[in-house]
Parts: structure tokens; sequence; C-alpha cells
């Protein structure tokens, strides 16, 4: 038995804003998926987002997993350089963008963050938060049930992105890597519009990667959808084929 998976991935203005300043790259023959949130308000938040699923995308993998991710942090380095080069040149404060990120690896994916795009598994009914968001306090715009205090003014002010400090710092979980796992990449567009409870229902849903996209998208589109929107669907598979497999999980 193999592992397999089946993947899609949308990006949309939503319908305030007037450009979007998302970027996602979905590379199954990589078994790579990332989405990347331009800050919005700051200068080139599209050029930052869309420079770093170029550069890796245009990564190549071998054997070892480890080797691949020291690349996709050396190009996620090279980029908060580049950006950070951009916004002194431009005379700007910061051209930066989030990032996350999720690797394939035979025994088990890797999920990595800068910022607050998220990355959630769900399983057996259950979804879970693998990211940690990099900001400072409770975001102010994230849906709350119950009573709640009232946030600090710097409450939701991100404290780490790609182009900010000179230093960048990926964070990194291990996860399983199980048949019926389903891993979802988004930008903070859909998690404004929809609470995780909302999240799991539709991912418990019977759709396919791609229909599940798009009753997200309908779902935050419906509803205010004030920044743009941004989701990648990877769900993992079991393949009983005689077929030949490479180490990511696809059928040669």
């Amino acid at each position: 038995m193999t592992t397999l998976y089946r993947c899609a991935g949308r990006t949309e203005m939503g319908n305030v804003r007037r450009r979007n300043e998302d970027a996602i790259l979905v590379r199954d023959d990589l078994g790579l998926w990332v989405v990347a949130d331009g800050l919005g308000g700051h200068a080139a938040g599209d050029y930052a987002s869309t420079l770093i699923v170029e550069r890796l995308g245009a990564l190549t993998r071998g054997g070892d997993v480890n080797d691949f991710i020291a690349a996709i942090e050396d190009s996620l380095q090279q980029v908060n350089a580049e950006l950070r080069a951009a916004a002194i040149a431009q005379q700007v404060d910061v051209i930066g963008s989030t990032v996350a990120l999720l690797v394939h690896a035979p025994a088990f994916m890797l999920c990595g963050w800068v910022g607050d795009s998220r990355v959630y598994v769900h399983e057996d009914g259950a979804l879970i938060q693998l990211t940690r968001d990099h900001v400072q306090g409770q975001p102010v715009d994230i849906t709350h049930y119950g009573a709640q205090p009232a946030p600090a003014a710097s409450a939701g002010v991100l404290t780490r992105a790609v182009g900010v400090e000179e230093t960048l710092f990926v964070d990194w979980v291990v996860a399983g890597n199980r048949p019926g796992m389903q891993f979802l990449l988004c930008s903070d567009g859909i998690n404004k519009e929809l609470s995780d409870d909302e999240l799991a229902n539709a991912c418990r849903e019977p759709h396919s990667p791609q229909q599940l996209v798009d009753r997200l998208f309908a779902l935050s589109l419906a509803r205010r959808a004030r920044d743009n929107l941004s989701a990648v669907i990877v769900r993992l598979e079991a393949r009983c084929h005689a077929q030949r497999r490479d180490g990511y999980g696809r059928a040669r």
C-alpha cells in the first residue's frame, strides 16, 4: 500500500481589495504546496508573494527530504534579503509576505510557516491547526464566541514575515502521513470569514479537493471577503497498485 495525494488550489481578490496580493504554489511533482500573502497596505505585496512562490517552484528535489528542506530555507532567506533590498531602493518601510508550506515525505508531512497564513489538518472528523500565528496578541478580526477581553492596541500585528527582519526564522512542525488525512493551507482571508468549526464542517463533507476549495470560496465570498482569498487542499489516499512509484507518492 502506497500513500498518494490529490490536490487543488485557488486564489482570488475577494470582494473588497482591488488587487490580489496572495500567491499559491501547487507542485504535486515536488510534493510541495505553498500559500503566500503579501502584506496588505504595504508597497508591492503582490511582488513579494509572487517572488516566494516562483523561487520555491523553481527548486528541484532529490531523494533526501532534509536537503529539500534546507533548499527551501535557503530560498526563503534569499527572498528575504532581496525584499529588504527592494524596500530600501524604493524608499518604503517594508515589502514583505507571509508564507505557509507543506512538504510530502514517504513517512511524514512537514509544515513550515512565517506569519499568519495557516496550515490545518483534518482527520477522523477533527480539524487541528498545525501552525501558530506569528502575531502580537489575539488577532482582532477572528470570529469569537462568548465574552472576550478587550484586545491590546497591538493585537493582531504581525511579529514575523518574509522581508521584515535581517535574519528570517521559519517554524516547522512534523505531521503524520496517513490515508484519510487532509491538509488545508490558507491565507488569513479565509479564516477571517470562516470559523474553525465552519472549516471543519466543510472538510467533513464528501467533496473532492477541488470541490472543497470551491466550497470554502463560496462561503467566504458570500460574506464580506474583505481580504484576498487563497486555499490549497492536499488529501492523502491509499492505493494498492503494482506500479512503481517515486519517493513523493507519484505513479511512474
